[in-house]
């Protein structure tokens, strides 16, 4: 397993394009002062021993080294030792809805990206417990396996879009029947489906699919609307790069709805609960409380431990560079043309 000891310092990177920046500004004040002495050709058979490309290989070669500096000062680390842990916690899966109708901004800035704001938030709350993460629109498909790796999962987030999935449609059902076969059959700690979604176009029994999960498996399912009551049009972005809005076939803007009603009573059939979304509050944390009040189970987990620090490899190959550098002359040199360093 790898991470880095002080990961913000790797925001020092952005200096290298500055600087790339600044020199390239140089260079080209230097070309306009050199032009009002004459013709550049003339000025270089003057000048011989001027080399045009050894100060970009000088600076390339510093680049690299500052780059490897940074990496260095962020503490790259190894995980050396495996461990396993025993937590008491519960499991989460969470289907997120990806149709279309999730993009529209009735919730700000959509009700997709709340909608992984809040998760990112909730997975930020986690310590013992297990989650995972389901996506689906007209077909449901797994995103992470239950996990308690919250570094993926904040990861897998950060690349859910309706792209993922090209059947549209909301099948909850299909969501729920998936989420219930993934949970750890060996555990015995309380389980938990939560549902976000706007709940529109619905294609199966979502309902149904709810009561089989909390009569047969045990297993709450809880709802999150997400979206206003008053709907919204669904933002079409055209190749050109327009933002357009979705119409039907009469050619009228599609105003998607929360379907509150629907989703009440998948949460009723699941024993669990229902809450709204608003563009202040997505609902999770207060799904999250009641969760937290579950049986919890102690069960096994994997983590890496005793991280050896690597520091000094990027330090040795960015001291190389530097020394590189610092041999390397601007000018030409007879010295270097009998050694064939440079055909410049």
């Amino acid at each position: 397993m790898f991470q880095f000891a002080h990961i913000n310092l790797l925001f020092l990177l952005l200096v290298i394009p500055v600087i790339i920046i600044l020199f390239w500004l140089s260079n080209r004040r230097k070309r306009k002062l050199l032009r009002e002495f004459g013709e550049l050709e003339i000025i270089g058979q003057l000048m011989p021993d001027l080399s045009t490309s050894r100060p970009v290989i000088k600076l390339v070669l510093l680049l690299l080294a500052l780059a490897f500096f940074i990496l260095g000062i962020a503490g790259p680390q190894f995980g050396t030792k495996l461990l396993e842990t025993k937590r008491k916690g519960i499991e989460i899966m969470i289907a997120l809805d990806v149709s279309n109708s999730m993009m529209a901004q009735d919730i700000q800035p959509s009700r997709l990206e709340r909608a992984k704001q809040s998760i990112s938030s909730l997975v930020d709350r986690l310590r013992n417990d297990k989650i995972g993460v389901i996506v689906f629109a007209g077909e449901a498909f797994t995103q992470l396996p239950i996990t308690t790796d919250y570094v993926s999962a904040k990861m897998f987030l950060s690349t859910i879009s309706p792209k993922i999935i090209s059947v549209q449609g909301t099948a909850i059902g299909a969501a729920i029947n998936l989420a219930a076969k993934s949970f750890s059959p060996e555990t015995k700690s309380g389980k938990a489906i939560i549902i976000i979604t706007d709940g529109e176009n619905h294609e199966d029994d979502a309902v149904g699919a709810a009561t089989t999960a909390a009569t047969e498996k045990g297993i709450n399912v809880y709802t999150v609307g997400i979206g206003l009551r008053e709907g919204a049009p669904i933002p079409v972005i055209a190749d050109n790069g327009q933002k357009t809005f979705l119409k039907d076939e009469q050619g009228n803007v599609v105003i998607s709805k929360l379907d509150e009603v629907l989703l009440q009573k998948i949460a009723a059939a699941g024993k669990g609960i229902y809450v709204r979304a608003t563009n202040t509050e997505a609902g999770l944390n207060t799904i999250f409380d009641e969760i937290n009040k579950l049986n919890k189970a102690t069960f096994e987990a994997k983590t890496y431990a005793d991280y050896a620090d690597q520091f000094q490899w990027p330090m040795a190959l960015a001291l190389v560079l530097l020394l590189l550098e610092l041999i390397i002359i601007e000018r030409k040199s007879k010295w270097s043309e009998k050694f064939h360093l440079f055909k410049v």
